[in-house]
């Protein structure tokens, strides 16, 4: 459990972060509304939805993880881009002692929830997932709603 003064840490940490135009990867293809806004083209308007996530890292699995995403394989960086997500990264911190994961990406597309389902339908993607998520350590909010990744609530945003 995450003490209050940890959280709040945690919180300041990632809302600097956030700040700066970091970047995430939900399993869930929940979204939150508030997260939009609509750039145009010339061509076409498009709605961009930004979503951050935290998740723990296992300190035993940090050199496994980041040797992974280092060669992310090329068929998962594809299905990525086929599902609307653009600019995504990952961002790790460690907290008193302990390691985090910071994610951010920008959805692009008109159906979350399907694009989601269709990533998540993809048995690539699946293999990736069994090689990432034992890495991790969900937060207690995203473990009890089985979720990877906690969401996080955007508080301020700039262009």
């Amino acid at each position: 459990m995450i003490s209050k003064i940890n959280f709040i840490s945690l919180f300041s940490i990632v809302f600097v972060a956030a700040c700066i135009g970091l970047a995430a990867y939900n399993h869930s293809g929940q979204q939150n509304p508030k997260q939009q806004n609509t750039a145009s083209t010339e061509q076409q308007t498009v709605k961009i939805q930004r979503f951050g996530m935290v998740t723990g890292l296992k300190a035993e699995k940090m050199a496994y993880y980041k040797k992974l995403h280092a060669h992310a394989w090329a068929d998962v960086l594809k299905k990525i881009k086929e599902c609307n997500i653009r600019n995504y990264s990952i961002y790790l911190q460690k907290i008193e002692g302990r390691y985090f994961l910071f994610s951010y990406f920008e959805y692009t597309g008109t159906d979350f929830k399907a694009d989601m389902a269709k990533m998540a339908a993809d048995t690539t993607t699946q293999r990736w997932w069994k090689e990432t998520d034992p890495t991790q350590i969900p937060l207690p909010e995203a473990a009890a709603s089985k979720q990877q990744w906690q969401k996080m609530e955007e508080v301020f945003h700039t262009n």
